[in-house]
């Protein structure tokens, strides 16, 4: 659960202390980022390896759009904690950027043995999702999702299917009732937008998870959420509470994104001929061009430095903000310098992070993009962009690249007779 406290490459740098700011942190939220974020990665790596960014109206952090030094800072857990309790202390307690950063008990605001125990607790509890069983379940669902929309001859693929079918897959795995399914796909995304309003929608994802967790100590089934509570970790209520919330945050948005931007990726890409199945390129190559140029989760993984400290040449305070841009380190071009095996091969983007606090659910979040967008491609063969590109809207926002819509057309198909989307007689869990 733990990787070296150093990285191969040492993360101090030998070179003299520096500080070069621009005269204002760079905005990290509001229409003009999500509309174009890399332009303001290209004006912040002019700044050096870190760079100061306002992720909220008076929130500041220093971001790492640098490729090597965002390895070494995800893999140095001697110099670097997770903990933001320092750090928290400093920030008023309303801002909107806490759902997303402020403490809780769970695998990613812990070091050392608390999160070796939560991560078990995660990693146990995701390996009981069988791939093959996995799959069959997402194809299902999405047959079901696109005959919601095939006779019409044009759909959202975002709104109508992205966002639906990792949510009907999380809420299945938990044993989440139906009613309130959108509940929980409200509160991940207001968590996320960082908006004045993501307080509130983290708190009532808070709530219907403790209801589930309740339910299911006094009666355990067969989802995930029993497993969870009856893994030998013993979490408690509220522990075991923060674990599902953390997996259905990182899981459920992040997918969604993946999903809808490799699809706008096919959609817009010469190489796939502007359709959906016309091109020579596949979902497996949309998926990992948008892992390494527009990742869903474009800039997270906050540190903390344990104290004073110089890191690549930046000095920094105890307690610091430090964010990684994902999005940011994996276009920098050139590439830097890295041990072969960090960056080897097409995998080698940082989209999943890296060290300790890796991505635990990588595997299960590929299979279901990919189903997803076979199924899609294979139905839906003429799809193509409903309105320019230029016009997509991007949900606001510092830490996702998430589409608002993606409307498309197609010749409609015939579903006479098809039934609507359901729920499985069991959740899809090997035992």
């Amino acid at each position: 659960m733990t990787s070296p406290a150093h990285s191969a490459r040492p993360a101090h740098s030998a070179r003299p202390a520096r500080s070069v700011q621009p005269p204002q942190p760079l905005a990290l939220y509001g229409p003009d980022f999500a509309a174009d974020p890399h332009s303001h990665y290209r004006q912040l790596r002019a700044h050096g390896p870190l760079a100061p960014v306002r992720i909220a109206p008076g929130i500041d952090a220093l971001l790492v759009t640098d490729y090597q030094a965002a390895v070494d800072l995800l893999r140095d857990t001697h110099t670097f904690t997770k903990d933001p309790r320092a750090w928290q202390a400093t920030v008023p307690a309303d801002s909107p950027v806490l759902p997303m950063l402020g403490h809780r008990p769970t695998a990613l605001f812990s070091d050392g043995d608390v999160h070796a125990r939560y991560r078990d607790t995660i990693n146990d509890s995701l390996a009981l999702i069988e791939p093959h069983i996995l799959r069959a379940e997402v194809a299902r669902v999405a047959r079901q999702l696109i005959r919601d929309f095939a006779a019409t001859g044009s759909g959202d693929l975002v709104a109508q299917y992205a966002r639906r079918l990792p949510l009907h897959v999380f809420t299945t795995w938990f044993g989440v009732p139906p009613e309130d399914s959108e509940r929980i796909v409200d509160g991940i995304g207001g968590m996320f937008n960082s908006a004045e309003d993501s307080a509130a929608a983290y708190a009532d994802l808070v709530s219907v998870v403790t209801e589930l967790v309740a339910e299911r100590r006094a009666r355990p089934r067969r989802d995930l959420t029993s497993y969870f509570l009856g893994h030998p970790a013993g979490l408690d209520n509220d522990e075991t509470v923060r674990q599902i919330t953390l997996v259905m945050s990182a899981g459920h948005d992040p997918t969604t994104n993946l999903i809808g931007n490799a699809l706008l990726h096919m959609l817009t890409d010469e190489r796939y001929a502007g359709s959906l199945h016309g091109g020579a390129m596949t979902a497996h190559e949309a998926i990992n061009e948008v892992l390494w140029q527009d990742p869903p989760l474009a800039n997270f993984a906050a540190h903390y430095p344990r104290h004073d400290t110089e890191f690549h040449g930046v000095r920094l305070r105890a307690g610091q903000l430090l964010l990684v841009s994902f999005a940011g380190a994996n276009t920098q071009s050139p590439p830097a310098p890295s041990d072969p095996g960090v960056r080897s091969g097409g995998s080698a983007h940082l989209s999943w992070s890296a060290g300790p606090h890796r991505c635990p659910a990588k595997q299960p979040a590929l299979l279901i993009a990919m189903t997803a967008i076979e199924q899609l491609t294979s139905q839906l063969c003429d799809a193509e962009l409903a309105v320019p590109a230029s016009e997509l809207m991007w949900r606001p926002g510092p830490f996702h690249r998430a589409l608002v819509h993606l409307p498309v057309r197609f010749t409609p198909l015939d579903v006479t007779g098809d039934t609507a989307l359901s729920a499985p007689s069991e959740v899809s869990i090997s035992r």
